[in-house]
């Protein structure tokens, strides 16, 4: 029965710490297939979406209020960047586009440091998302910010399923990611498309953050490095450009974390990152397409 619990507890934390990592990896997925475009800015809005949280948080704004204004914050962001950074070299050869994203990515982290310097700062959640619920005795433990996390990340997935498969926009965000000319061709603002992924896929990755340093307890600038990285190791085993397919990697990759520290001797936990990075590896070689292989479509 102690075996047990134990694995439940896992479970739990594999499920928790996988909503986030699929949080960002859809938001990634998002953007790839409509512009075949690696964001790596992508970590930065996350940031965004944290500090905007924290400060509305400090001048008296509840929790909820301020973490859907952090959202609408880290979807702003997504908007300005498009339009200024990414729009002018849409056109432009992969690895411009490339260096785009990465100047980007360098620029937010020191505005952030400007602004916010680069030592860490407190979270302030509230005391009633850091209460525990205890089961069997205590073996099972989560807090309402789990629960919290996991309410949040299946409504917006939810949310998301709907607005991509019965919304004139969603619908026409996958034609522009099968064939970009003949959407165009059809009479789609492009444009206008382009902005709405980015808008959305910034949002998600507005939420990942504030969640993120929500079960942290900090944030930081650079916050947000740590968890691109792994989103684009779960969105590439699931299957890059496709929404069902990070969905799955970020679960994948959260149990495997997990699971690495809970089961395997200590001796080998400090190495887990080389584990998870290796698994990359092996996919890339053997099944580039991820678990899924998906179409160049955005596809649930």
């Amino acid at each position: 029965m102690s075996d047990l619990v134990y694995i439940l507890q896992q479970m739990i934390n594999a499920v928790s710490l996988g909503s986030l990592y699929a949080l960002v990896a859809v938001g990634l997925s998002i953007v790839f297939g409509v512009l075949k475009l690696t964001n790596f800015a992508h970590g930065d809005v996350m940031m965004v979406g944290a500090f905007t949280t924290v400060l509305l948080i400090g001048v008296g704004m509840p929790f909820i209020p301020a973490l859907f204004c952090g959202i609408l914050g880290a979807a702003l962001a997504g908007l300005l960047i498009e339009r200024i950074a990414y729009r002018p070299v849409r056109n432009a050869p992969d690895v411009t586009r490339l260096l785009t994203s990465l100047a980007v990515t360098y620029i937010l982290e020191n505005f952030g440091i400007l602004v916010f310097s680069s030592s860490p700062r407190n979270f302030p959640l509230p005391d009633a998302l850091n209460e525990s619920w205890q089961f069997m005795g205590g073996a099972i433990t989560f807090t309402n910010i789990n629960l919290l996390t996991l309410a949040l990340t299946f409504a917006s997935l939810i949310g998301l399923g709907w607005f991509i498969t019965k919304t004139t926009l969603g619908l026409g965000m996958r034609a522009a990611s099968e064939d970009m000319s003949a959407a165009q061709l059809v009479g789609l603002d492009v444009n206008r498309l382009i902005v709405v992924a980015f808008i959305v896929a910034s949002g998600f990755a507005g939420l990942a953050g504030i969640l993120w340093a929500a079960q942290a307890g900090v944030i930081q600038p650079q916050m947000g490095f740590t968890p691109l990285l792994k989103a684009f190791v779960a969105a590439i085993i699931g299957g890059f450009g496709s929404i069902a397919g990070a969905l799955l990697g970020g679960f994948v990759l959260g149990a495997l974390e997990i699971f690495i520290v809970a089961f395997l001797p200590d001796a080998i936990t400090p190495y887990r990152d080389a584990i998870v990075f290796s698994l990359l590896i092996a996919f890339l070689l053997f099944r580039p397409g991820g678990i899924l292989k998906p179409n160049r479509e955005i596809k649930l």
